[in-house]
């Protein structure tokens, strides 16, 4: 079997029959649906049960939930494909997904892994506050480097995961917009998923050990935003409901408050480090970016009202010296200006389009299909 898409779900299953469909509606039958039923107290169950007649799905299912980490790798040890990808159940996979992905194997002699675009949707109510859909044409803005299909050089990895310690993202980390082979992580020590968020960690020992990696221009699916996922959480500045509900911490020493995925990020930083000691050398995690970060995230709290000023204030006392010479030598970098005049220039826009770039409202679309569908007659994407 060449695919296996890996579903795992908790209790989204008002999202669920889009996310199934738009798999099983490929042209093609090289693949199979792992979906792993995390415990489920909604519909989940019954939507499953209902496309139970197609071969290329199958279900495992767990009697207490299990943490993001354990579900991901419950579904990943169920699967049998050769290459893996991983959707959320608010997620979608545009259709000729497999097509395209044949084609760039073919081209390039399968690789470990490929990499490429899609489409942000976030459905209603996702955003607190905001009742209405949004979406944004990429979901992920690459930089100059990435323009036509390529396999990336192994001295670009190596500086895309160096510049991960400086806290700079030059490569979604998202699980969605990559397919791995399954014999690339068969030399990792351990478990593949580790917490707190298992696609980050994952995605950078890739970068460092797999054979060949390809970068794929194209749009190929739909990352989700619902009211039930981390992003909802995240997006909604409700950082620590989010991490409860994917059964994960965030805690580390001197740890700041703020940003969780900015904690989450040091953490597995730290554990990347730890894991490939050769590899990394010379390389550390830079506090000084972690934490003006941090305070960046205390302003924008603050400036929504995320926060008090009495908390705003109380963050700050938490800061070591060196943290503060770090804000301190801030002033004199031009980048931080820029950064600065961004956060401020942001408070006339909608409180969305300012937590994410580039994200526009969509008015009178209230589901993923239906996004997917206005996708094609706007000819973002091509029809099947």
């Amino acid at each position: 079997m060449k695919y296996s898409v890996l579903l795992p779900t908790r209790n989204g299953g008002r999202f669920l029959t889009n996310c199934i469909e738009s798999v099983l509606h490929q042209d093609n039958d090289d693949f199979e649906l792992v979906i792993s039923d995390n415990a489920n107290t909604d519909e989940t169950p019954t939507i499953i049960d209902s496309f139970a007649k197609d071969r290329r799905l199958r279900a495992i299912h767990h009697k207490r939930p299990l943490s993001v980490v354990d579900n991901w790798t419950e579904a990943y040890k169920a699967s049998r494909g050769e290459y893996i990808l991983m959707l959320g159940d608010d997620d979608l996979l545009l259709p000729g997904y497999f097509r395209c992905m044949d084609a760039v194997i073919r081209r390039h002699v399968e690789p470990s892994c490929i990499i490429y675009n899609g489409f942000s949707f976030v459905h209603p109510g996702s955003i607190t506050g905001e009742a209405r859909s949004f979406w944004s044409k990429y979901h992920f803005r690459f930089g100059p480097e990435f323009q036509e299909e390529a396999v990336l050089e192994e001295t670009l990895r190596y500086s895309i995961v160096r510049d991960m310690f400086r806290f700079q993202q030059r490569i979604p980390l998202n699980m969605q917009t990559t397919l791995f082979r399954r014999d690339a992580v068969s030399l990792f020590d351990g478990e593949i998923f580790l917490p707190p968020f298992p696609d980050h960690y994952l995605l950078n020992a890739l970068l460092l050990t797999a054979d060949k990696w390809v970068y794929h221009p194209g749009r190929l699916v739909v990352v989700g935003v619902s009211p039930k996922s981390f992003g909802h959480y995240h997006y909604s500045q409700d950082a620590q409901k989010g991490l409860s509900y994917l059964g994960v911490n965030t805690n580390f020493p001197d740890a700041l408050p703020g940003n969780e995925l900015v904690n989450g990020m040091y953490l597995w930083l730290m554990k990347l480090k730890a894991n490939y000691p050769e590899k990394l050398e010379g390389v550390e995690i830079d506090r000084a970016s972690y934490v003006r970060r941090q305070v960046y995230t205390w302003l924008r709290d603050f400036f929504y009202g995320a926060i008090s000023l009495t908390v705003f204030s109380r963050r700050f006392s938490l800061m070591r010296r060196e943290d503060w010479i770090s804000c301190l030598t801030a002033v004199f970098e031009r980048e931080n200006w820029q950064r600065l005049r961004q956060m401020i220039g942001s408070l006339w826009q909608s409180k969305a389009s300012a937590l994410w770039r580039g994200l526009e409202p969509l008015d009178g679309i209230g589901n993923i299909h239906e996004f997917a569908w206005w996708l094609q007659q706007s000819g973002q994407i091509e029809a099947p």
